[in-house]
């Protein structure tokens, strides 16, 4: 029995961006079979090159931000501050099936990048567009990355942080990430509908737009005139919410501890049944009421010993307890190799595990992650593709084109 072919083998993707969010659509496009064309700066390369050595992340020996996030694809440097780089990019447009652009609006305005440039020369093109504030209203053309537009604007940012504390900073990316699976989402949609009439369309969804639906559970009451007075206070008091920490200054969370059979071989495990006798807490409704005095009680109970040795004990005895983990111990976690949360790259990329996104179809042929591209590492290649020739190209060069 033949092969399957990688599901998006054929198609032609540009990647007209940088950074996170919008470009890693077209990643995730190339693991499954994509042949995806990234657009950067002659020189310098897209900025996000620089992250992994940037002051206050982790140093490594490999540009693993880089590594990650821009696996599998070409790159070609085109100057589109030049005609001579625009003209070669439209050639390059005129002929793809997903154009990924998170350039700022005012900046495709300036260039003739816009949807409506684009499908003149490509009805049936796929325009991918990420913005940070929406494609439409007063903030249309402001530019920001994640940690404003995401975790800071949209309210996840005030609303995570525990009481009397500032509010709580996000990692690099962290937005941006789930960020470009909804945009990948948006093509693969496009490209469904393209293949059912054969038209073309713009999609985008912005980095406000992806914050807020991750609020939403809590957001969505805002707009129902929702009652604000008791939150997050009572769950904030509630016992099983609060964290504890062990005697190797790890951290326990209880938040699955739900029901009365489960609390009761809470405080068996802890030899501190006396407490559920105590008028403070002897009724769910008297724990939630004083919540801050029981989590007073239980902290020098669960100080005692170490992470091991209650992950243990509360596993005997039913009690659903978590580890609040550490980025360190993602390494040791059997749960990612397991799942492909984390996969043995293809080719020597210097590092032995690389971070998968998350989207697994069963059956369905994927990319091993092959090395991300040098600066401009595939431009003469590209440029023979369109018909360039070697002398061509050197006058290209000569004249900063590319």
């Amino acid at each position: 029995m033949q092969e399957e072919d990688p599901l998006f083998a054929g198609l032609k993707v540009l990647d007209v961006g940088s950074w996170i969010a919008g470009p890693v659509s077209a990643t995730i496009l190339a693991d499954f079979g994509a042949d995806v064309i990234k657009v950067e700066i002659p020189g310098s390369g897209d900025a996000y090159r620089g992250l992994a050595t940037a002051p206050g992340t982790p140093k490594a020996e490999i540009n693993y931000t880089w590594v990650q996030d821009a696996r599998n694809k070409r790159s070609i440097t085109l100057n589109l501050k030049t005609e001579t780089g625009k003209t070669i990019l439209r050639q390059l447009a005129s002929d793809c099936d997903v154009y990924v652009t998170n350039h700022p609006l005012h900046m495709r305005r300036d260039l003739g990048l816009t949807y409506d440039d684009i499908k003149t020369i490509n009805p049936r093109v796929i325009y991918a567009s990420l913005t940070a504030y929406g494609e439409k209203g007063p903030e249309r053309d402001r530019e920001g990355f994640d940690l404003v537009a995401y975790w800071a604007r949209s309210g996840l940012m005030d609303a995570v942080r525990s009481p009397g504390s500032l509010p709580a900073q996000s990692l690099p990316g962290m937005g941006d990430h789930p960020t470009a699976v909804a945009l990948y989402a948006a093509i693969v949609t496009a490209l469904l509908r393209r293949e059912r009439t054969g038209k073309g369309s713009m999609v985008h969804t912005s980095l406000i737009a992806n914050g807020v639906w991750s609020a939403s559970c809590i957001a969505s009451a805002v707009f129902a005139n929702g009652d604000f007075s008791n939150y997050p206070s009572v769950a904030a008091r509630h016992f099983t919410r609060e964290l504890y920490e062990t005697a190797d200054n790890r951290f326990l969370q209880f938040t699955m501890v739900r029901s009365d059979q489960e609390i009761t071989a809470f405080f068996d495990v802890l030899e501190a049944t006396h407490l559920l006798q105590d008028p403070r807490f002897n009724s769910r409704r008297a724990r939630v009421a004083s919540g801050g005095a029981l989590a007073h009680e239980l902290r020098p109970l669960l100080g005692r010993h170490d992470a091991d040795h209650w992950i243990s004990v509360f596993n005997r005895a039913a009690v659903p307890v978590s580890l609040v983990g550490t980025l360190a111990d993602l390494i040791q976690d059997p749960q990612l190799k397991t799942n492909n949360i984390i996969k043995t790259p293809e080719e020597d990329v210097g590092t032995q595990w690389v971070i998968n996104h998350p989207l697994n179809i069963d059956g369905l042929p994927i990319q091993g992650v092959k090395k991300a591209p040098g600066i401009g590492e595939h431009t003469d290649e590209i440029l023979h593709d369109l018909g360039y020739r070697d002398d061509e190209i050197e006058n290209l060069r000569a004249e900063g084109a590319v």
